[in-house]
């Protein structure tokens, strides 16, 4: 058991769970307490002990499936399931298979579904010792063998409508749980032969704190705005903590020898100024042109929603215009709505809708100069490719001399800048810091270093 539970916590640290030795004792304590056997109270204790976040249940759930629910795993392939199986494959035909089916799933018996689909694995599924395939193929050859799709054509003509809708809707959960069984022993017959590790790999999925945002898919950008709101709020309570930790600042003499006197002029209870954290004003400069956009409004979410940690936040975004679009992200406002307004009445397109970061830096300064303060953060995003145009460095240098710190972000690899047509390091010599920033976790890293500078 103990190399089970450390090469699980090793798969969860691979799936981006972050769990502690600390916790990983806690988990081995809490098995004591539960029965081996009873797959979910298992479940639990382990998710108790190693889940601190709702994003990390899902690979929790994911790596659980494959290093203990489908425990113990069986050696052979193909004989032991026959035997272990109330209906023997060798003597059923493929069709005798998806009727039974059909019939225990409008009967509702779950230990009869289960039972068959271990034997519809063996009859459909064409598992093959060795082959590099993932259970998703499987799946699809073993549901589509059954024919599940038209497993309920038929229809209880003398139902109501009402009753056909409610036999419909228990149907499709019984299938669903059909489904899960069938995956379920897909895995078991892999881990059996590839080993669990091998599968959990197959299976695991991209921490979403370390999806790239320049690249993100729509499901992943679906999964990022879940992921915005309780980063933000943990983000915000982190920083809280430390700005009281910070609070106790120079010895305040005077308070000190005053309290002193009731002590004969001992200093049993020194006195401290309150060390005050002044909150930074914010600018904003964001390229939102091709493939940097989906970062760039990413970048804006996350400092709008910490607004509270910012004395003042101001955003333009441009391509080869600039424009200030402070205005589109007012309190409650909803993200999407207004990052789609940006991009259709937003002027950030002066001549052909290609990045132009010198024009760009010129522009700014001509039109929004005084925005910048001595009190102001300057953070600039964007890749730092221009075509092949003038840098127009010194307009940079102009920007960033009144500004209290300036800092770059890039969401492109570090090793790709000065290819091309990027121009990084010419820029790279005028900013306080220069940073890939390509996922959420480092500009989470990169917002606690904003909000306490």
């Amino acid at each position: 058991m103990i190399d089970v539970m450390t090469r699980f916590t090793g798969e969860l640290r691979s799936a981006g769970v972050p769990v502690s030795t600390v916790e990983t004792l806690d988990a081995a304590r809490a098995l004591e307490y539960v029965d081996l056997t009873e797959r979910e109270s298992l479940r639990s204790a382990l998710q108790a002990t190693m889940v601190k976040h709702v994003e990390h249940v899902e690979p929790f759930n994911r790596a659980y499936d494959v290093f203990f629910s489908l425990q113990p795993v069986l050696d052979a392939l193909e004989s032991d399931r026959e035997e272990d199986t109330e209906f023997p494959v060798s003597e059923m035909a493929a069709e005798e298979i998806s009727e039974l089916l059909r019939e225990a799933i409008m009967g509702g018996d779950s230990d009869r579904i289960r039972s068959l689909s271990r034997a519809a694995v063996v009859a459909f599924g064409g598992v093959e010792a060795g082959r590099p395939v993932g259970g998703v193929y499987y799946l699809y050859r073993v549901m589509r063998g059954l024919g599940v799709d038209s497993m309920f054509d038929d229809v209880d003509e003398e139902s109501s409508p009402l009753e056909q809708a409610d036999q419909s809707r228990v149907r499709r959960r019984r299938i669903e749980l059909l489904r899960r069984y069938i995956e379920e022993e897909i895995r078991r017959i892999l881990v059996a032969d590839r080993g669990a590790e091998a599968v959990a790999a197959t299976i695991r999925k991209q921490a979403i704190e370390d999806v790239d945002l320049g690249h993100a898919t729509r499901s992943d950008l679906i999964r990022l705005q879940d992921t915005i709101r309780p980063l933000t709020r943990r983000l915000a309570a982190r920083l809280a903590q430390r700005k009281r930790a910070l609070e106790p600042g120079r010895l305040d003499v005077r308070r000190t020898v005053r309290k002193s006197m009731s002590a004969g002029g001992i200093p049993i209870d020194p006195s401290f100024k309150k060390r005050r954290v002044s909150k930074p004003d914010v600018v904003m400069l964001c390229d939102v042109s091709g493939s940097v956009s989906t970062f760039a409004f990413f970048t804006m979410q996350l400092m709008y929603a910490m607004r509270s940690q910012f004395a003042r936040v101001r955003v333009f975004a441009f391509v080869d215009g600039v424009d200030e679009i402070s205005d589109y992200f007012t309190p409650g406002v909803d993200f999407t709505e207004a990052a789609g307004r940006v991009m259709r009445e937003a002027d950030v397109v002066a001549v052909d809708g290609h990045s132009d970061y010198g024009r760009v830096f010129s522009t700014f300064e001509e039109r929004y100069g005084d925005a910048v303060t001595p009190r102001t953060t300057l953070i600039i995003t964007g890749d730092g490719r221009s075509n092949y145009r003038p840098a127009q460095e010194v307009k940079l240098a102009e920007i960033a001399e009144r500004a209290r710190t300036t800092w770059w972000l890039n969401p492109e690899m570090s090793r790709f800048w000065d290819t091309g047509d990027s121009v990084m390091s010419r820029y790279r010599e005028l900013c306080d810091g220069v940073f890939e920033v390509r996922t959420l976790r480092q500009l989470e890293s990169f917002v606690e270093k904003v909000s306490l500078g």
